[in-house]
This record gives C-alpha cells, structure tokens and sequence, in this order.
C-alpha cells in the first residue's frame, strides 16, 4: 500500500467520499454531519492524501485543513475491507508530517461518539480529548479532540 496527496475529484475517491457519507448519515442527523464537499477539499489550504494499494485501488483517504493556529482532520475514512492493518495511522501520520513541514504544530478534529473504533485510533495516535473549537456548537453528538505535534 502507498498514500499519496491527490486531487478528490476523481471517480474512485468520490466512491469513498460517498461511502463514509452513507456511513456517516447512517449514525447521525444531516445537522450533525460536518462534512466537506469534493470542491471544499480541494482549497489551497487543503491537505488530501489517498492511500491504495499495489494494483491502484483507493482504499482509503484523509485531509487536513490548515487554518492559522491548527489543522482540523477532516474526510478520514478506511474501506472496511482494509481496515486492522495501521492504514488509518499511515494516513494520519503522513498528513499531519505534511502538515508540519507547512509549520503547523496543532492538530484538532471532530468526531461522533457512535464511532468508538475511530475514538481509540485517535487516542493511540496521542489524540486528547477538549472541548469545542472554531465554529463548532457543543452537542452530544460530538466530540472533539486535540494533538499538538512534538
């Protein structure tokens, strides 16, 4: 498997955006869906990475967006078939490797409580758990964690 920063907007990584989209609506109510469009991960400020495997299969991606003081992980999703084998944390630690080069030493994220499998991946990866950052309401259905890069 490799990951590498890539445009979102082709075919095989709208498949995975609207597979964890189906997911995703699958657990919680439209308003409580933070989810960035294809157009929106493709900013400048946008860190996109696909991860494939040898045959260029899309089996996953992840993104981080830069602002001033952080970076927010956004769109992390490993098809099902391909998770158990540390891809998640090979697509985390490349992004925010990405990320810090650009000098960001911050990293923030938001996350639903139904998904404890993705809560204790964060945590291995030394991901902390805060209160509400940027323009997100404190809600039950969320929750927000931090990790500030060594």
């Amino acid at each position: 498997m490799h990951i590498t920063f890539e445009s979102p907007d082709q075919p095989d990584v709208h498949a995975l955006i609207a597979e964890l989209d189906a997911y995703l609506y699958s657990l919680y109510p439209a308003e409580n869906v933070y989810a960035l469009d294809i157009s929106s991960l493709q900013h400048p400020g946008v860190l996109f990475a696909v991860a494939r495997d040898a045959a260029g299969a899309a089996l996953g991606c992840g993104a981080i967006v830069l602002k001033p003081e952080y970076g927010e992980v956004k769109r992390m999703y490993v098809r099902p078939q391909a998770r158990g084998r540390g891809l998640a944390r090979r697509l985390i630690e490349t992004l925010e490797g990405k990320a810090a080069e650009q000098g960001c030493r911050r990293f923030m994220l938001e996350t639903g409580p139904t998904q404890p499998e993705a809560l204790i991946a964060y945590e291995r990866l030394g991901y902390r758990y805060r209160g509400p950052f940027g323009d997100y309401p404190d809600d039950p259905l969320s929750v927000f964690m931090q990790k500030d890069a060594a």
